[in-house]
């Protein structure tokens, strides 16, 4: 799959075939969250599917939290299940036509459900989005499939290579509070927009 294709994502949801949904908030993304004492930054989650990053933000005080996926059915289940959340912060868009301006980009899952060849496009788009000195945050997977993806791997020495092109990279290791089904397979990455 070399584009976003709406409908094929549609059908993985409308089908159940959702292996990269865990059921709840990512723990890393998680302790990240709780870190953070200004709950009124700017954060936006891509591919945000079922927006349990979202829904535990909101939980936990953060106002102005924006989720965007491609397919409208994992957000319709996410308005759902929570009424209070500003339908004006739900974007059924494409990634790469979203305009925005954030503090901080959480990934959980969306990198490697891009075509790799859409890599470069990714991070372009990221630092579009990002202000300067803000963050992209999140874990990817830190290992090869033996299969055509989604979802698609890497490595971490790929990842420095390219990320650090376009960002600061403050932490790239291993990822140690990874759901145990993910351990030993997933890195942990804090990106700066710092360079120009």
């Amino acid at each position: 799959m070399a584009f976003l294709d709406k409908d094929y994502w549609t059908q993985r949801y409308s089908t159940g075939k959702t292996g990269w949904d865990i059921g709840h908030a990512s723990p890393p993304l998680v302790q990240y969250l709780d870190q953070i004492k200004n709950k009124g930054i700017h954060v936006l989650i891509p591919g945000a599917g079922s927006g349990y990053e979202a829904s535990f933000a909101m939980k936990s005080g953060f106002t102005n939290i924006h989720l965007l996926d491609l397919s409208e059915e994992p957000l319709k289940r996410f308005a759902s299940l929570n009424p209070d959340f500003p339908n004006e912060h739900i974007h059924h868009q494409n990634f790469f036509e979203h305009n925005g301006s954030f503090d901080l980009i959480l990934e959980q899952t969306f990198f490697c459900a891009l075509n790799p060849n859409l890599r470069e496009d990714y991070l372009t788009k990221m630092k579009e989005l990002l202000k300067p000195g803000a963050k992209l945050v999140g874990v990817w997977f830190d290992r090869e499939f033996d299969f055509d993806g989604p979802p698609f791997g890497g490595k971490i020495s790929e990842y420095k290579k390219l990320f650090e092109r376009y960002f600061e990279i403050k932490v790239l290791a291993p990822c140690y509070n990874s759901i145990p089904e993910r351990l030993g397979s997933e890195v942990f990455m804090i990106l700066e927009n710092s360079k120009i």
